[in-house]
Order: C-alpha cells, then sequence, then structure tokens
C-alpha cells in the first residue's frame, strides 16, 4: 500500500499481547518500516501505557485510545491528555455490528470531548450503513466502519465461488459510505 500511497495515514488496531511477545521496541521499529502511522492498542489502559508510549514515541507513532459511554471523566481526561492521534469514541454500550441507539446522547458526549482535546475525533461501533455513517459524519470528525465491512467479506469467503455481483455488492457499500460522508464535509 504504502508503496502506491504516502498520504493516507494507516492505523493498526489491535491487541497488546502480541505487541508484548514481540517487544515494544520492535514491534515500533518494524510498524515504522512498514509505514504505519498510529497504534490502537484496544486493552491497554492509558495508566499503563508508559512503556508503550517510550517505544513509540522516538518512531512518530501516533497513539490512539477508546472512549465509551461508560469511560470516567477522570479517565476520559487522561485518554485526551495521553492521545496524538485522534479520540475514538465507541457510539454505544455493547458489541460491534450493532445499531446506534442514542444520537443526542452520542453528539453531547462529543461536546464533552471536544472541550477536553483538540484532537480529531471519530465514532465507531453500530455504524454498518451510508445513514448511520452520514448521521455520525455530522456530529463527528469521521467514522469507523468495522463490522458491516467484515460480514460482507466473511459472505465472500464462505465459499471458493464469488460472482462478480457478490463482490460489487461489498465494494458498492464502501462507495455508499464514502459518498454519504463526502456529502457532509
Amino acid at each position: 500500500f504504502r508503496e502506491i500511497n504516502q498520504q493516507t495515514p494507516v492505523v493498526l488496531m489491535g491487541y497488546l499481547n502480541p505487541i508484548e511477545i514481540m517487544g515494544y521496541g520492535e514491534f515500533a521499529a518494524e510498524a515504522n518500516e512498514a509505514g504505519i502511522d498510529g497504534v490502537l492498542v484496544v486493552d491497554l489502559p492509558v495508566h499503563e501505557s508508559s512503556e508503550f508510549f517510550a517505544a513509540v514515541k522516538p518512531y512518530g507513532l501516533d497513539t490512539v485510545f477508546l472512549v465509551a459511554p461508560t469511560t470516567t471523566q477522570v479517565r476520559i481526561k487522561a485518554i485526551c491528555e495521553a492521545s496524538t492521534g485522534y479520540i475514538y469514541y465507541v457510539s454505544l454500550k455493547g458489541v460491534t455490528g450493532a445499531a446506534i441507539i442514542d444520537k443526542a446522547d452520542i453528539k453531547a458526549r462529543i461536546g464533552q470531548l471536544r472541550a477536553l482535546t483538540d484532537l480529531p475525533i471519530v465514532v465507531g461501533f453500530g455504524i454498518k450503513d451510508a445513514d448511520s455513517a452520514r448521521e455520525m459524519a455530522a456530529i463527528s470528525d469521521g467514522v469507523i466502519v468495522g463490522s458491516a465491512l467484515v460480514e460482507k467479506i466473511a459472505r465472500l469467503s464462505e465459499t471458493d465461488q464469488h460472482t462478480a455481483a457478490d463482490i460489487e455488492d461489498s465494494v458498492a457499500l464502501v462507495g455508499a459510505l464514502k459518498k454519504a460522508i463526502n456529502n457532509i464535509k
């Protein structure tokens, strides 16, 4: 990807265990060499991240943390201070792929975050179509779509027999999301 595009930021999202096994320093060096711009380690608590920060900082890798509807104000403040890339706001209580429930509450929480940081605030979880992407893009700096795309790809991998329509359906979702978001900004 980096051979053809050096502009689009790439953020790795994953779990701490493989990074710890690899070693923070080696991970940071290899991520940098691969052209990675930032890292979101979903199970790395902000108050336990100083060693990780020390390893990624020399490479200029941004750090991203999740803020959930249940995150305390003390923790939100610490996350805003530690983050360098953007703030990822989890739009709902529950699991990824669920439906967005309370848009007014999401808008209010984003307002609270904006009072604590100048970083971009993006919304994820529950965004699965153009309508939900448009609604969240209107109140945030960006949206993250995961499960909806994973579900499309999983259906494609269930069989070796793919029709052009199957592939076009997956590509169409990405196009619809992009169009919805571009019409807002």
